[in-house]
C-alpha cells in the first residue's frame, strides 16, 4: 500500500499548467513583503544565491511553493515516490487547488508512477503533465521498449537532464538537485554532495522561455495523448478519491520523518533571509535546444551549452576549478587542459572516487582516462565515502549518523579565475556534452566566485577527498567485486553514452 500512495504522490507532483509572469503585472505579495527592494533590482540584475545545504534548497522549494500566487513550472530529470518526491507532490497539488496554475516536465527514463496514476494527476483542472521522449516507460509496452533500444539507440539515449523550478515567472532555481531524498540530505543510507542556485530577475525570464520552448516542443508529449486507451474510463470520483488520498497520506505523520515538516513549516521565517543575503549581477541561463543537437552526427554534435562552456574554459588565464560527479573527458577534452596547463592555468577537479560513485560505468570511463589527466597536468580530488565534512554539510546528521551514510559528489560547478562561475546540471562526460539537454547559470561575480572556491576547497581537503598521483590511487579502498566490476565495465565500448 505504501508503495501505491507513494506513486500516487509522485505523480500528483508532476502535473499542473503554466503562465508567464509579465514585467507590467503586479509583482506577487511574497515577493514586495519579504524583499521589497528586490523588485526594482531585478528589473535589471538577476539576483543570486548559492544553495548548498539539501536542507536550505528543501526549504526555498517548499517556501516559494506554499507562497506562489500565480504559476509553478517544473523541469526535471528524476522524480522519486519518496518522502521528498511524495511531499512535494502534495504541495504543488496543494497550490494548484488554490488557483496557481502549475505544469511539470518530466523525463520519460525514470518514471516509476503507475500509468493511471498519471492521468488521474492530469485530469486536476489545473494540472498538465508532459513526458519528454517517451520511447521507454510511459505508453511504452515491453516489446516496444526493446524495440526502440535496437532501433532507436540514440533516441533512447537522448535524456532530457534539465532541473529547473520557476515560481510566478519571477523566481528559478536550477543546479544538481533531482527530486529524492538523497539529494535533499534524507537519505538514511546514501546522500549527494549536491548544490543548486535560487536566482531572482532577468535570468529568470530566459529560464522561462527556455520551459516554454521544452513545453512546446515535438518532444514534450501530454500523458492523456500517450495513454489515452488507459484514461478513456477514469471518473470525476476517481480523481476526488485519490487527491483525498493523497493529502491525507501527506498529512500523516508516521510517513514522513517529523524533521522533514519541521523544516517546511519554519520556512516562511529563513527563506527571507536568504532573499537578503543574495549578491546581484549579470546572469546568463545557458541552455540546450529540446533534442539537443540535430542528430545528424549519431551520438556525437555537441550543444549550445556545451558550446558556451567550452568558450568560457579557453577564456581562462590563470584558475579553473571544477566539481563533476562524472568524469569522462568528451573527444578533445584532454587536449585542451593540456594546452591550457601548459599556458599556465592550473586545473583542479573534485570529482568521486570508486568508494564513493554512485556510476560504476561512468566511473570506468574516468578510471580509463586518469593518467592522461594527470600526465596533462590536471589535479585530481576524489572524494572520500565518509568525508569529515559530513556533519557541516547536514544539519540532521547526528540524527542519521548511527547509519553511516555513503556521501558522493553530484554538485556540478565551475569557477575560471577567481571571477566566473558555472553552477548547473553539466556533467564533465560525453552524455552531457552530445546527448542531453543541460542547463545552468553562469556569470562574473567576484563575491559568487569565491564562496564556491572555498565550498570546493573545502570538498578538496585531504579529510574529505584523497588526491590522485601518477603514484597513487584510492581504488584498493574497495571490495574486490567492485573494482572487478568497474574493470569489466572499463573494457567495453560505452565512452560515447557515458
Amino acid at each position: 500500500m505504501r508503495i501505491v500512495w507513494n506513486n500516487l504522490a509522485l505523480l500528483f507532483l508532476l502535473l499542473l499548467p503554466f503562465s508567464v509572469w509579465a514585467a507590467e503585472q503586479t509583482p506577487p505579495a511574497w515577493l514586495t513583503e519579504n524583499c521589497p527592494e528586490c523588485v526594482e533590482k531585478a528589473t535589471e540584475k538577476t539576483g543570486t544565491y548559492i544553495l548548498e545545504k539539501g536542507e536550505e534548497a528543501l526549504l526555498g522549494r517548499a517556501w516559494l511553493t506554499q507562497n506562489a500566487v500565480r504559476t509553478i513550472d517544473v523541469q526535471y530529470f528524476i522524480w522519486s515516490s519518496d518522502n521528498i518526491g511524495t511531499l512535494a507532490a502534495e504541495q504543488l497539488l496543494s497550490a494548484a487547488e488554490r488557483g496557481v496554475r502549475v505544469r511539470v516536465l518530466v523525463d520519460d527514463t525514470l518514471i516509476d508512477a503507475q500509468d493511471k496514476t498519471l492521468l488521474l494527476l492530469s485530469a486536476h483542472p489545473n494540472s498538465h503533465i508532459r513526458i519528454y521522449n517517451p520511447n521507454l516507460r510511459v505508453g511504452v509496452n515491453f516489446w516496444q521498449r526493446m524495440g526502440n533500444a535496437f532501433t532507436q539507440f540514440r533516441s533512447v539515449n537522448q535524456r532530457m537532464h534539465d532541473k529547473t523550478a520557476i515560481f510566478d515567472g519571477v523566481a528559478g532555481i536550477t543546479g544538481g538537485r533531482n527530486m529524492a531524498d538523497e539529494y535533499f540530505d534524507f537519505d538514511h543510507e546514501y546522500n549527494f554532495r549536491d548544490r543548486d542556485v535560487l536566482l531572482l530577475g532577468p535570468a529568470v525570464t530566459e529560464m522561462s522561455e527556455n520551459f516554454e520552448e521544452f513545453w512546446n516542443s515535438e518532444f514534450a508529449h501530454p500523458v492523456e495523448a500517450l495513454l489515452d486507451d488507459v484514461g478513456s474510463d477514469l471518473t470525476a470520483a476517481e480523481v476526488r478519491k485519490n487527491s483525498s488520498a493523497l493529502h491525507a497520506y501527506a498529512a500523516d505523520p508516521k510517513n514522513f520523518e517529523p524533521q522533514i515538516r519541521q523544516a517546511i513549516v519554519g520556512a516562511p521565517g529563513r527563506f527571507p533571509a536568504i532573499v537578503d543575503a543574495m549578491s546581484w549581477g549579470d546572469v546568463s541561463f545557458i541552455s540546450d535546444i529540446p533534442g539537443k543537437n540535430s542528430g545528424e552526427e549519431g551520438l556525437g554534435g555537441g550543444g549550445e551549452s556545451t558550446e558556451q562552456l567550452i568558450a568560457a574554459v579557453k577564456n581562462a588565464r590563470s584558475s579553473i576549478l571544477i566539481q563533476s560527479p562524472y568524469l569522462i573527458m568528451p573527444k578533445g577534452g584532454i587536449e585542451l587542459f593540456e594546452e591550457l596547463v601548459d599556458r599556465g592555468v592550473r586545473i583542479r577537479i573534485s570529482t568521486n572516487s570508486l568508494a564513493s560513485t554512485d556510476n560504476l560505468p561512468a566511473f570506468s570511463g574516468y578510471y580509463g582516462q586518469r593518467h592522461a589527466l594527470l600526465e596533462a597536468g590536471v589535479e585530481l580530488y576524489e572524494f572520500q565515502p565518509y568525508p569529515a565534512i559530513r556533519d557541516a554539510l547536514i544539519e540532521r546528521y547526528p540524527r542519521i549518523a548511527v547509519n553511516n551514510p555513503v556521501f558522493a559528489i553530484h554538485a556540478k560547478s565551475m569557477v575560471i579565475d577567481d571571477t566566473t562561475v558555472f553552477i548547473g546540471t553539466f556533467n564533465l562526460d560525453p552524455r552531457s556534452a552530445n546527448l542531453n539537454t543541460e542547463v545552468g547559470m553562469l556569470t562574473d561575480n567576484a563575491e559568487l566566485a569565491r564562496q564556491l572556491t572555498e565550498s570546493i576547497e573545502l570538498d578538496i581537503d585531504p579529510a574529505n577527498s584523497w588526491q590522485a598521483t601518477s603514484d597513487f590511487n584510492p581504488d584498493t579502498n574497495v571490495g574486490r567485486m567492485k573494482r572487478i566490476l568497474m574493470w569489466f565495465n572499463s573494457i567495453l565500448p560505452l565512452e560515447p553514452v557515458l
